[in-house]
């Protein structure tokens, strides 16, 4: 039997809301189920966002209240899924917690959305956020079936570097690695978050688990990054996925760029926000449900004119497939891409002039089918199958914003450690890469290497990690 599926990264950066961020996430949930897509991955902290290059006005020993205004911006910016600050690990996924009197759900409705795209599109999401529960901030990621919902969170255990002021550390009883069957396929899925896959004994966890689908949302675009994803692919004898944001600096929130502090705030003295009387969160877009209906986003509006677009289409890039492009909304003018073959049936989009492309209605039905239309090709070979742009840096780029603080990196490995498709490289336009894969390549892989079992010698060595067991998910 077949173990054949489609999985997908998605390049997205960050928009300046939440609720623009959701639209641009739903948008592109749709187009890759337009590609026959069964699994999608996000960037880490993708909702929320990551706050490159802002310090929260800390150094040894002083914290600024501009910093403290930051991080004000930031804490709101952060979804609410509903669960405790320690974790509440299958009471959550079971939706087993109390509720409020008078509300429907836990949290801001951010979790009943995901479900939605899920369940409308048919694509698996995982997801990288940003997870406010109690007073802390949590870096996370959560898995959302189309058919079951959310079947799993878990939460960042070692913040990076100055991440550890603003994210607490999550418990490593969410390490737990989830087993689904997608289209027939049964496969066994886990997440390591940015340079979580640096820490040896935190991967083993994992491989202990029998993952065969290792995913890798990340903020790292240093040239390391893929050497390590190629290593743990070729470990894990698993199908290693990576997405990183491609981010330029006008698109860094304001706030990043200097939050007035309390006191000069205090001096403007602003007018006061009307009462909300309707009984029902103010967060985003979320509409008021009865207690019978889960909460329903309202249908996206076309940005304003001051505003960031919050319903990007993304362009595929796809390996071992011919991809096709994706329409995109007439509601705003964006760039489309050429695609272009390189060796070994992988593709490359390039951005084309700028044109007007045709509607598309975000609320109807996926078809399942691919659209089409003619593409311009050139001939360019780069070396070891990889994807590598001819983007030279502006020295005068950072005048307007153009200059790049993240350059992305987003890619796909095979159990064999080969790349299939990526890194993509100072792209930022919503893109999306997608690979054909066969799972039986992590079984035929495990025939001279398999590093929690025939190859792990249990009987000299073993690993314990508190709250989390290690075997296999029945």
């Amino acid at each position: 039997m077949s173990k054949r599926l489609t999985l997908a990264v998605s390049q997205s950066h960050t928009l300046p809301t939440t609720s623009a961020t959701l639209s641009a996430l739903s948008s592109t949930a749709r187009s890759a189920s337009r590609s026959n897509v069964h699994l999608l991955l996000f960037p880490e902290a993708y909702l929320g966002g990551y706050p490159r290059t802002c310090d929260f006005g800390a150094t040894v020993g002083s914290r600024s209240d501009q910093g403290r205004e930051q991080f004000l911006q930031y804490y709101h910016n952060a979804i609410d899924l509903g669960d405790t600050p320690r974790g509440a690990g299958d009471d959550w996924v079971e939706r087993r917690l109390e509720v409020a009197k008078g509300k429907d759900y836990r949290g801001d409705g951010t979790r009943e959305k995901l479900e939605k795209v899920a369940r409308e599109t048919g694509v698996f999401l995982v997801v990288g956020l940003v997870e406010r529960a109690g007073g802390s901030l949590y870096c996370g990621v959560v898995y959302v079936c189309p058919r079951e919902g959310c079947v799993g969170k878990r939460r960042k255990v070692m913040p990076t570097g100055s991440e550890r002021l603003i994210w607490a550390q999550g418990s490593p009883s969410t390490l737990k690695a989830i087993k689904t069957t997608i289209s027939g396929v049964e496969i066994t899925l886990a997440a390591a978050i940015c340079w979580e896959n640096y820490m040896p004994l935190l991967r083993y966890s994992l491989y202990s688990q029998n993952v065969n689908l290792y995913l890798a949302p990340t903020a790292d675009a240093r040239g390391t990054w893929l050497p390590l994803m190629r290593t743990i692919a070729c470990e894990s004898r698993a199908y290693v996925l990576s997405a990183n944001q491609c981010v330029r600096r006008k698109h860094l929130s304001p706030w990043i760029h200097g939050a007035p502090s309390r006191k000069e705030m205090d001096n403007k003295q602003p007018p006061m926000p009307a009462a909300n009387t309707t009984g029902t969160d103010i967060h985003d877009d979320t509409t008021a449900t009865s207690s019978t209906e889960e909460p329903i986003p309202k249908t996206p509006q076309p940005a304003a004119a001051d505003s960031a677009p919050g319903d990007p289409s993304p362009s595929p890039l796809r390996s071992g497939a011919t991809p096709s492009p994706i329409k995109q909304r007439t509601d705003r003018r964006r760039r489309s891409s050429n695609l272009t073959p390189i060796p070994d049936n992988h593709f490359l989009a390039l951005p084309s002039e700028s044109q007007e492309i045709s509607a598309l209605d975000d609320d109807s039905e996926p078809t399942g089918k691919p659209k089409t239309n003619a593409q311009s090709h050139h001939d360019i070979s780069p070396p070891n199958n990889t994807i590598t742009t001819t983007h030279q840096p502006d020295p005068d780029s950072s005048k307007d914003g153009e200059e790049l603080v993240c350059r992305g990196g987003s890619c796909i490995i095979s159990p064999s450690g080969d790349v299939l498709a990526g890194p993509l490289w100072d792209l930022e336009d919503e893109l999306l890469i997608i690979g054909d894969v066969d799972f039986e390549d992590c079984e035929r892989g495990r025939l001279d290497l398999d590093v929690a079992g025939s190859y792990s010698r249990n009987d000299a060595f073993e690993l314990r990690v508190q709250g989390l067991d290690l075997s296999p998910p029945p």
